[in-house]
C-alpha cells in the first residue's frame, strides 16, 4: 500500500522582518514530512487577524489557489490558535496545518527512544490541550495524517481532566528516565573524562562528523545514523571518542534546532538537551554551504541560551566545504574551523583544537607507582598520557601527563 503524499500550498505572514530564510526552511519540513509543496503563498500585515490569521480576503484568494491547485493541505508557517485552525478550515475546505503541528509530526514519526516518544507526546497534547474549545471538526480530521503520527495518533477525548491525567502520568514517566541519566551522568563525572557536544541546526551535517571521529578511532560499529534531511536524529547519542594519545572524551550528539521551535517542544525535550548544560566543550556545526547560514547561527546561539548553555566554550565547525565553491578562506577567528565530514578535509586540524581545548592544562609529573598498586598502573596506562615507564626497585616509575584531578589524586607518588 503505497503511502499517501500531501500536496501543500505554504502561506507566511510578513510583519516586522524577513520570513524568507524560514519559509524556505518550513519548505525543507514539509518535505521532510513527506508532503509535495504546489506554491507559497506571503501576506503583508502588521499584526496577525485573530478569526483567520490573514485576513478575509486572503483567506478567500488561498481558497481559489487551493482549488486551481488541487492542494489538500495549507501549511502555516506559525502557530495558529484554535479558533483560527477551524476557521481557515471552514474558509478553505482543505487540512489546516501549522509549523508547531508539523515539527510535532516529525519528532513523532522519528523518535527512538523510550523518552524521545514520551517527549513528543506531552508536547502534542500540551499543544492541543488550549485548542480543544472552539477546535471543532479540524480536531478529528486531524485523525490519521500529519500532526497525529506515532504516540499522539490515538483518538483524544475532549475530556480535559483524561487529557491532563495522561499529561501527569508522562511526566512521571520522563522523571523516572530522568533520574537514570543522572546515575549514568555521576558515573561519566566520575570516570573524570571531558564532554564534547555536537550542537547546531538541523541537517548541518553533526552526525556526519561523529561518525567520521568514530572512524578515526575505528569504532565503525558504533556510528549513528546519518541522512541528508531535517530533523533525522532526535534522540540524544553519546560515544566514547580515545585519541592515540590516550587522550579520551565522551561524545555527544545532540537534536538539531530550528527557527520558532514549538514552546511546547523546548520545554519537553530540555530534559534531553540539558546533557549540554554539562559539556566541557560545544561544537557548534554550521552549514558552510547555506548562503543565509549566519541565520542558523543566531537561531542555534538562542536555543543554546535558552537551555542555559549559552556563555560554553565552543568550536564553531562549518562543515560542508565540499559543497562549496572556489576556495573556502578561513574568517580570521581562531574558535573557527572549516572542513567537510563528507570527504574528511581538516578533520586532524579540529582533532587537535579539540585536544587543545581540553587538555591543555595537564600535568607533567614522574610518579612511582609501588608494585601492589596494579590498579593504578593499569589506570594511569588507559587514561593519561604515558611518556615513559621504568621498572625500579621499589615500584614502576611512570613519566606522564594527566589531568589536574587525576594528579590530586596520585601527587602522594610524586617523586619531585
Amino acid at each position: 500500500m503505497e503511502k499517501e503524499e500531501y500536496k501543500a500550498i505554504l502561506v507566511g505572514l510578513q510583519m516586522n522582518e524577513d520570513i524568507s530564510y524560514s519559509m524556505e526552511e518550513l519548505e525543507g519540513l514539509a518535505e521532510a514530512a513527506g508532503m509535495k509543496v504546489l506554491g507559497r503563498m506571503i501576506q503583508n500585515l502588521e499584526r496577525p487577524n485573530n478569526t483567520t490569521y490573514i485576513g478575509k480576503g486572503k483567506a478567500e484568494e488561498l481558497a481559489e489557489l487551493c482549488s486551481n491547485m488541487e492542494a489538500d493541505t495549507v501549511l502555516f508557517n506559525d502557530e495558529l490558535s484554535g479558533m483560527q485552525l477551524r476557521n481557515l478550515e471552514d474558509a478553505l475546505n482543505v487540512r489546516v496545518i501549522d509549523r508547531t503541528i508539523l515539527i510535532l509530526d516529525i519528532f513523532a514519526a522519528r523518535a527512538v527512544s523510550k523518552e524521545g516518544k514520551l517527549q513528543v507526546e506531552l508536547a502534542q497534547l500540551q499543544y492541543r490541550m488550549p485548542r480543544l474549545i472552539g477546535f471543532g471538526k479540524s480536531l478529528s480530521r486531524l485523525g490519521g495524517g500529519i500532526g497525529t503520527r506515532g504516540p499522539g495518533e490515538k483518538k483524544l477525548e475532549t475530556d480535559r481532566r483524561h487529557i491532563q491525567r495522561r499529561m501527569e502520568d508522562i511526566k512521571t514517566e520522563i522523571v523516572e528516565i530522568k533520574n537514570n541519566r543522572t546515575v549514568q551522568r555521576a558515573k561519566r563525572e566520575k570516570s573524570g573524562l571531558p564532554i564534547v557536544a555536537l550542537v547546531g541546526y538541523t541537517n548541518a551535517g553533526k552526525s556526519a562528523i561523529m561518525n567520521k571521529l568514530l572512524a578515526l578511532v575505528e569504532r565503525e560499529e558504533k556510528m549513528v545514523l546519518e541522512k541528508d534531511m531535517l530533523f533525522a536524529t532526535l534522540d540524544t547519542s553519546q560515544r566514547s571518542i580515545k585519541l592515540d594519545t590516550n587522550y579520551e572524551f565522551i561524545l555527544i550528539d545532540t537534536v538539531g534546532f530550528v527557527s520558532k521551535l514549538p514552546h511546547a517542544l523546548v520545554k519537553a525535550f530540555k530534559a534531553t538537551l540539558e546533557e549540554v548544560n554539562y559539556a566541557d566543550l560545544l561544537l557548534h556545526v554550521v552549514d558552510a554551504s547555506y548562503e543565509a547560514n549566519n541565520f542558523h547561527i543566531e537561531v542555534t546561539n538562542k536555543v543554546l541560551s535558552e537551555i542555559g548553555a549559552g556563555n560554553k566554550e565552543k568550536i564553531v565547525v562549518y562543515n560542508k566545504i565540499d559543497l562549496v565553491e572556489g576556495e573556502v578562506l578561513p574568517s580570521g577567528d581562531t574558535e573557527s574551523i572549516y572542513i567537510s565530514a563528507k570527504r574528511g578535509d581538516h578533520f586532524e586540524q579540529l582533532v587537535d583544537i579539540i585536544k587543545e581545548k581540553l587538555f591543555s592544562d595537564r600535568i607533567r609529573a614522574k610518579l612511582l607507582i609501588p608494585f601492589g598498586r596494579g590498579d593504578i598502573s593499569s589506570y594511569l596506562c588507559e587514561k593519561a598520557l604515558v611518556m615513559s615507564m621504568d621498572y625500579v626497585e621499589t615500584g614502576t616509575l611512570f613519566d606522564v601527563e594527566l589531568s589536574h584531578a587525576d594528579y590530586s589524586r596520585l601527587k602522594e607518588y610524586d617523586t619531585v
